[in-house]
């Protein structure tokens, strides 16, 4: 058996066209404009790029996009009066911060401080309790960006084992909880694998559906992979350097051994990396869609 890859950048492109018709749908008959603001605390070249990206993205969209560098030396207290100030705007529907921060700033008193409805991330404890209790309005954006893959690309989850290796707030426990719940492109039955787990691998060969963010190169590898799964690898790692000098990436499963197993499986890079920030748009463009039923 040789995978199907599954191609994330091309079915990230087919959401952002869905996001823009939205869009201008919601310009035409409302006269509102997505708004999203990116604060970047200080100069890391990662979050940069990521912040620039996202920034690019929302405006190819029709967004109303707004990027807020401040030095890393900023005082918790002036963030958090910016943070505020975003709040208050009515032409901004969406607040990321990027993280992270410096070690003098309290990153879950800057997350605590985004207003609920302009959490686009759904980090705020208010979206991740309307998460858990099955009645969301923003989905947090990696795990949106799997669901997405895994039911575009034609897997059936409902009663499927699903075994999810990585418990992070991030990745790991939203996405078991999204599965499990009744709707669509859900109605899973889910295992959570993570470090004290005593064999993941047991649980791994029986998932029809194996979702990898463990954070370790290579930590699954193809003979962990159940015949005819569907496998979603979450990881980036750098591993060295290309011959051209760029950086090495692989994922969280070893790709060659699971290819020859499993029925689909997603690429690093080009997964679903390429689905996060189009998730982030999608929250941002319910934000401005809520606004209207408020």
């Amino acid at each position: 058996m040789t995978a199907k890859i599954i191609d994330g950048k091309e079915i990230a492109a087919r959401i952002r066209t869905e996001i823009a018709a939205d869009t201008a749908a919601l310009v035409k008959q409302h006269g509102i404009v997505p708004g999203l603001v990116t604060i970047l605390v200080g100069e890391n070249p990662a979050s940069q790029s990521y912040v620039s990206a996202k920034g690019k993205a929302a405006k190819e969209l029709g967004f109303h996009s707004v990027q807020e560098t401040v030095p890393a030396a900023i005082a918790e207290g002036d963030l958090l009066a910016l943070v505020d100030r975003y709040n208050r705007d009515d032409s901004i529907h969406g607040i990321l911060v990027q993280l992270p921060l410096p070690k003098h700033v309290n990153e879950e008193k800057v997350l605590l401080a985004i207003r609920p409805d302009k959490d686009v991330d759904a980090f705020h404890p208010v979206n991740v309790g309307k998460l858990v209790i099955g009645n969301p309005d923003f989905l947090p954006c990696t795990p949106a960006g799997i669901q997405e893959l895994l039911v575009r690309s034609g897997a059936k989850l409902e009663g499927a084992e699903v075994v999810v290796v990585g418990r992070s707030n991030i990745v790991g426990k939203p996405i078991a909880n999204m599965l499990l719940q009744k709707g669509k492109g859900a109605n899973a039955t889910v295992t959570i694998c993570h470090t004290r787990t005593r064999d993941t691998a047991f649980h791994a060969r029986r998932a029809d559906v194996l979702i990898v963010a463990a954070g370790v190169p290579n930590a699954v590898t193809g003979d962990m992979v159940k015949e005819g799964a569907f496998v979603i690898d979450v990881g980036v790692n750098r591993v060295g350097t290309t011959a051209s000098g760029k950086a090495k990436l692989v994922g969280d499963v070893d790709f060659e051994g699971a290819s020859k197993r499993a029925a689909a499986i997603t690429p690093v890079p080009g997964g679903v990396g390429p689905m996060t920030i189009t998730m982030l748009m999608r929250n941002t463009l319910r934000a401005a869609q809520l606004r209207i039923r408020s």
